[in-house]
């Protein structure tokens, strides 16, 4: 390793330091205005370590070690000319350490929340003059690349954070036209009112408008790293979080390191914002860690999985604008969920269907419900002769109001929906998750310039809409407790008459994994071979979702106990796994005795998290992969 002192010719005062290492491709830029560099002390947080090819002062190729390239607006290397580097030969040395970039905040996660925070943050430093670095570390291989929701959005919290938007070329520009409420049966769909109200409202992609929201962060200074996945959580000797690890690159299935091998990267924050989204892997672990959910006086977390499609279909039947919203077939009348089918921009719709994962029945498969759903009636004329353009599953929070953690931590806090803001009888989450991030990013302003305490992120979340919503619709999810036509009766009566003022609170029942009753009380479900037409296998729909992974990599899928599938899964629970999944990651295939054991595809992984959270014992343990991989949505 070659190690490189680089000076500005000017005078002294002015010496820019910068080590390369050829081997590591190691790069600090230290400023002069920071106080003196000292490599046995922590690194200021206006030192900024980056990683950068030796090519990268040529044709501007820039990449982490991982091989994931940076666009021009997360990394300038064109600055560097201007201030006139000469550069000479500083040493060697061999030895492999994980580079560490310093920033005033660090933000995991580029959806909704996360983007947001990053936004407020460099606004209230535009209007305070104040300069503070914010990196967003974003896992999939390019941001929105993980991002799927329905998406009716409503605009509140973009018209606070981005007034000016509608001037701007937003992939905004399909308002709600029409809005319908139905009860499936078989064969029928029966008219409801109903209690949604989306004027002023718009059908859109969610991956397409964090995409624009990722642009609008980078036009404000925020360094935006997708292809980075958070692995490990840092603390200090106090147990304060101190930022977060990225994964190896180039570790073998073994466990070996491979020739690709490059080490993690450690982002360091004076505040850590996570913003993973549902079941976040690090944001779960906190919220165990520092008690958070005990701290807010919040029962669990209660969640759904979403399966989602996107059609292009004939020009005729496209209605721009147009939103349904039912209940009923195919589920039964005990299990919570619901469709959804939003007419989009360019002939195209998107049609899924919402699966509340405290069902009991362990033979219920969630994404054969949905092929079973687009046979519809009144669904299919609308299908056929259409195309698919991308299928996806991610699971939502559901828990509301009453599973609000305390999400404040030392070093950080939770925000978005790894904290669980969505509005169950709106359905809608992404406008309470970037209130939550522009609120966690003013407090974080506050105590990095005027010495106050993140504690003022709960107290501002209390006083914000985000809680008027959510107190108001506390008591429709758990309503459903009872069955469909009981939970009907009482969120109508909630809805129109009590409008959120009912003087008690409802509580959920039993934790999701814990809903699943046996197999020896349970029925089979059979359900109909896919036709090609309206309805897919597995493989067929995977490769709608552009997933990917590299298949010689640690499994990211892992059972903390590996006898729980043969001795408690299969015999007791029917095997569940293999239904739960929309990707068929689970599956239980004969060894050469004929015994069933079980598989794990996890490069199927579409990154849902319904399995850590309905397995049965909680045996499946979801930690992220390397980074990049996963689906590649662009229109979900």
């Amino acid at each position: 390793m070659f190690r490189k002192i680089i000076s500005s010719p000017s005078k002294s005062k002015s010496r820019k330091i910068i080590s390369i290492s050829l081997h590591s491709t190691n790069y600090c830029y230290h400023d002069p205005s920071a106080p003196p560099f000292s490599p046995s002390k922590h690194i200021s947080p206006r030192q900024k370590w980056f990683q950068i090819t030796p090519t990268s002062f040529k044709g501007f190729n820039r990449s982490f070690s991982s091989g994931y390239q940076l666009n021009s607006t997360q990394f300038r290397v064109s600055n560097l000319n201007r201030i006139g580097f000469s550069v000479s030969r500083r040493g060697f040395s061999s030895e492999t350490v994980r580079d560490c970039i310093n920033y005033d905040v660090v933000i995991i996660g580029g959806g909704p929340a996360g983007l947001s925070a990053a936004i407020r943050l460099k606004q209230l430093c535009r209007e305070n003059d104040v300069d503070l670095s914010v990196c967003v570390v974003e896992k999939g291989a390019e941001v929105g690349a993980h991002i799927l929701s329905g998406n009716v959005f409503e605009p509140r919290a973009l018209n606070e954070l981005i007034p000016q938007w509608r001037d701007e070329e937003t992939p905004i520009s399909v308002s709600v036209s029409s809005d319908k409420f139905m009860l499936l049966t078989e064969k029928h769909a029966i008219p409801l009112p109903n209690p949604f109200d989306n004027k002023g409202n718009y059908v859109i992609s969610l991956s397409q408008f964090v995409r624009w929201l990722g642009q609008k962060a980078e036009e404000l200074g925020v360094e935006v790293y997708p292809g980075f996945a958070a692995k490990e959580i840092l603390f200090d000797e106090n147990e304060n979080v101190i930022g977060i690890a990225t994964n190896d690159m180039g570790i073998g299935k073994d466990g070996s390191k491979k020739d690709t091998f490059q080490p993690g990267v450690e982002l360091k924050g004076r505040i850590n914002l996570f913003a993973e989204g549902c079941r976040g892997a690090l944001s779960e672990k906190l919220i165990k860690k520092y008690n958070l959910r005990e701290k807010g006086h919040g029962q669990h977390q209660t969640y759904a999985l979403g399966i989602k499609e996107v059609w292009e279909i004939d020009a005729k039947k496209h209605k721009p604008g147009a939103v349904v919203h039912t209940l009923g077939w195919p589920l039964d009348h005990k299990t919570y969920g619901g469709s959804f089918l939003y007419h989009m921009q360019d002939n195209q719709v998107s049609i899924g269907l919402v699966c509340a994962l405290n069902y009991h029945n362990p033979y219920f498969s969630p994404y054969d419900e949905f092929q079973k759903l687009k046979g519809h009636p009144a669904i299919r004329p609308l299908l056929e002769n259409g195309t698919v353009v991308q299928y996806g599953a991610r699971t939502l929070n559901e828990g509301g109001f009453q599973s609000i953690p305390y999400p404040v931590f030392p070093g950080g806090a939770v925000v978005g929906c790894a904290a669980g803001f969505l509005n169950v009888p709106k359905i809608k989450g992404t406008h309470t998750a970037m209130k939550s991030g522009m609120l966690a990013a003013e407090s974080a302003f506050e105590v990095l310039n005027k010495g106050s305490n993140m504690k003022n992120y709960w107290e501002s979340l209390k006083k914000s809409w985000i809680w008027e919503e959510l107190y108001q619709a506390r008591n429709y999810r758990p309503a459903f407790e009872h069955g469909l036509f009981t939970g009907l009766a009482i969120s109508g009566l909630e809805h129109y008459l009590l409008k959120g003022r009912a003087p008690f609170t409802l509580k959920h029942g039993k934790p999701d994994h814990e809903a699943t009753h046996e197999a020896s009380v349970s029925s089979p479900i059979e359900y109909p071979k896919p036709d090609g037409i309206v309805s897919f296998d597995v493989p067929t729909s995977l490769y709608r979702s552009n997933t990917n992974h590299n298949h010689d990599q640690p499994p990211h899928l892992r059972l903390r106990d590996p006898q729980i599938p043969q001795i408690v899964n299969l015999p007791k629970y029917g095997a569940p796994e293999s239904r739960y999944c929309p990707a068929r990651v689970y599956e239980y295939v004969a060894d050469d005795k004929g015994e069933l054991k079980l598989q794990i595809n996890a490069q199927n992984c579409l990154h849902c998290k319904a399995c850590d959270i309905k397995d049965p014992k909680q045996n499946i343990e979801w930690t992220v992969p390397e980074g990049g991989g996963g689906p590649g949505y662009s229109v979900m």
